[in-house]
């Protein structure tokens, strides 16, 4: 009996297919949503970005600017149809998908990382008109870093200067990726008609008076275009990874096309291969048939196999994806709801999530029971008693669990492993309105904090400032209305601060000794140590050398701790100091007048008498800056980029649009009121996107 049960669910979970909607913004991807929910029954009208009714942009500031903010979850069901011929490997079948629609801005990019930390498959969209773009090149490597299968949907196929097989070739080219065409637009711009499946040559005609209409032709026509080549291409690609479809085609026997069909979900699901789809979200051409692909190539929770992990020893092992087997579920998202209150996001990987069991937290060494389980739709909430291996759901409460915990069996205690956040790079300093609004700021920092990775708040020690720290200006714009909208804490902020770091060019050694005296015991120490610069990127290190015990070891601590504290506040801005190696040399304690204390503050203050004499200098966040500008235009931008100490390190070949793709390193401090210059510049037709690139020594005058 028990053997049949399992036998049943991992049926129903070979039907499931958790799928994350990634690009550059305004690729289409919030247009495309709304679409496939519509053709999968979910909703009954497709809303409009513009008009700021689409589903999965529901709170209000998404449908003020227009952009997706917090990526959205949203359940729906769909069944390939058989008689329409699209899908043949699971025609018939209903499957259960979990789409989450991601955000496209590059200050949003946690919402993106933490999706594809937790998504067996992604659609990447691009646009037919623009291609790929920087913020594409930053999703496709998010989903490369979690080993996520994808489709990519070529989209805005209608719009003039679309063209498909460019942006396949960029695919190719600029992102690594090995893809070639399955679903191939048949017309491009007015003519867009419809699409050639290049593995059976079916063509599907989209109706422009009917949304959802779609007619299925047997065979290629001759206006369709080299439908025949693009499938003799796809079996060579293909058999260069696949052994069947090697075989087949080295012995030169055709290759039937389910054959070819299931050889490409294999190597999809390999990572070897990106099957390409062109259509129109706008249009609703290619929806149905991008379904069918969804269910066709990309991999269901059983086919992602294994997950790393940690036991409770902190080896690394590998948690399987079975329900008869010990809970493990990793919290990926926490959010603070108007009417539900704390909800914690799950993906459960392995075992059944209850309501009412018990799990641990291996983080804090804390047990919660799960109370209320709800499934999330949009903004709805759908009452839940269990979760299986596979599922997406939220347990509301678990005050003890934040982004990256897992929740895990009491007696098979493991650890999966977190997703992985960019550190902040820009920072306002805030100050409360009102009395009022002192009150509450604490505690609406503290819930931001918890449901944002990338945001940072803290007190500066040496001006008692409230600072907040995000990945861009309208990271901290969004944060900051919010706080005034779902908090009701008003606050001014000044001017944003560069996030600095200091780093040394020589070494230099320091010998301090403390020595006081009030009567009584006193405090003694000395500490000598030396500093010596490292390699950038290394991160800082301390080395004990002390011999013979000059310095006892239970003061040892405090001399690290003396040590770190001091590298945490440089000589030049009180900023961070990075890549720096600390090597004790020596050192001397008093019989009775020596402690934690004392070795402590020498250690601090030797450290710091180090770093001045070690050279300091100051460094500067550099970011990556990619600017879109039309060839008319691009001296003006070249010229103020330039004005801003930026360094252009290449120019991107002009595309068919008129546009030109200007690469350059820019200091984050130049950067500030950027997207008004731009725009000023090019009378609004150019745009920008950044992303942290990397530090380096600042000016003297900085």
């Amino acid at each position: 009996m028990k053997t049949t049960n399992t036998t049943a669910t991992a049926t129903q979970r070979e039907r499931i297919r958790n799928i994350g909607i990634a690009a550059h913004i305004d690729a289409g991807k919030t247009t495309l949503t709304e679409r496939i929910l519509l053709a999968a029954g979910a909703i009954h009208h497709a809303g409009d970005v513009h008009e700021g009714n689409t589903t999965t942009d529901f709170d209000p500031l998404e449908r003020a600017k227009g952009i997706t903010i917090s990526a959205a979850a949203i359940p729906c069901a769909w069944t390939p149809r058989e008689e329409t011929g699209i899908s043949k490997l699971f025609a018939g079948q209903r499957h259960a998908l979990n789409v989450i629609d991601t955000p496209g801005h590059v200050d949003f990019t946690a919402e993106v990382e933490r999706s594809m930390r937790v998504l067996d498959g992604a659609i990447a969209v691009f646009s037919g008109v623009d291609g790929v773009q920087p913020q594409s090149e930053t999703v496709w490597r998010q989903a490369d870093r979690y080993g996520v299968p994808r489709l990519a949907f070529v989209n805005k196929m209608d719009r003039t200067g679309a063209d498909f097989m460019r942006v396949v070739q960029q695919l190719r080219t600029q992102l690594g990726a090995n893809a070639w065409p399955v679903l191939a637009p048949l017309g491009a711009e007015d003519n867009l008609r419809g699409q050639v499946d290049v593995i059976s040559q079916r063509r599907y005609i989209f109706s422009r008076e009917s949304q959802q209409s779609c007619t299925v032709e047997e065979g290629p026509s001759d206006d369709d275009g080299p439908a025949a080549e693009l499938r003799s291409e796809l079996v060579n690609r293909i058999a260069e990874l696949d052994d069947v479809v090697a075989e087949l085609w080295l012995n030169d026997q055709p290759v039937p096309d389910e054959v070819l069909r299931a050889a490409v979900r294999r190597q999809t699901l390999a990572g070897k291969f990106v099957p390409v789809i062109g259509g129109s979200a706008y249009r609703y051409v290619g929806i149905e048939p991008l379904l069918d692909a969804v269910v066709d190539f990309l991999p269901s929770p059983l086919d992602r196999g294994t997950t790393e992990a940690h036991n409770d020893e902190g080896e690394s092992i590998s948690v399987d994806n079975g329900v008869d087997a010990p809970l493990a579920a990793l919290a990926f998202k926490l959010v603070h709801d108007s009417q539900a209150g704390r909800l914690v996001y799950v993906r459960v990987y392995r075992g059944v999530l209850e309501r009412g069991m018990t799990v641990a937290n291996p983080r804090t060494g804390q047990r919660e029971r799960i109370g209320r389980m709800v499934r999330v739709v949009a903004d709805r909430r759908e009452e839940l008693s269990r979760a299986e291996a596979g599922d997406i759901c939220a347990v509301v409460g678990l005050r003890g669990f934040l982004t990256g915990d897992t929740l895990s069996d009491l007696d098979a205690v493991v650890s999966l492993e977190p997703p992985q956040f960019p550190q902040p790079v820009v920072s306002f300093a805030v100050e409360p309105r009102t009395s009022a609004d002192r009150e509450r700021m604490s505690v609406a920092l503290q819930r931001l904090a918890e449901e944002d990775p990338t945001f940072r708040t803290y007190t500066d020690a040496e001006t008692g400032q409230t600072i907040m720290a995000g990945m861009g200006e309208l990271h901290l714009e969004v944060l900051l209305t919010k706080l005034a909208r779902d908090h009701r804490v008003a606050l001014n902020s000044g001017a944003p601060q560069v996030a600095w770091r200091e780093t040394i060019e020589r070494s230099a050694e320091a010998d301090h000794l403390l020595k006081k005296q009030n009567g009584g015991s006193g405090s003694y120490a000395r500490v000598s140590l030396r500093v010596d610069p490292l390699p950038a990127g290394s991160g800082n290190r301390v080395e004990n050398r002390v011999q013979g015990g000059a310095i006892p070891s239970q003061f040892m601590r405090s001399v690290h701790a003396g040590i770190e504290s001091a590298l945490t506040a440089g000589v030049l801005r009180d900023s961070p100091v990075v890549d720096v190696l600390v090597t004790i040399l020596d050192g001397h304690a008093h019989a009775k007048d020596s402690n934690d204390l004392a070795f402590r503050q020498a250690a601090i203050e030797a450290t710091r008498e180090a770093l001045r004499a070690a050279r300091p200098v100051l460094l500067e966040p550099l970011m990556a800056v990619e600017c879109t500008v039309p060839e008319s235009h691009q001296g003006d931008i070249l010229g103020d980029l330039s004005r801003r100490r930026g360094q252009v390190l290449g120019l991107g070949m002009p595309a068919q649009n008129g546009t030109t793709i200007v690469r350059a390193e820019v200091p984050l401090a130049e950067l500030f009121g950027y997207a008004d210059a731009i725009r000023s510049l090019s009378k609004g037709r150019a745009s920008y996107t950044m992303k942290p690139a990397r530090y380096e020594r600042a000016p003297m005058a900085a």
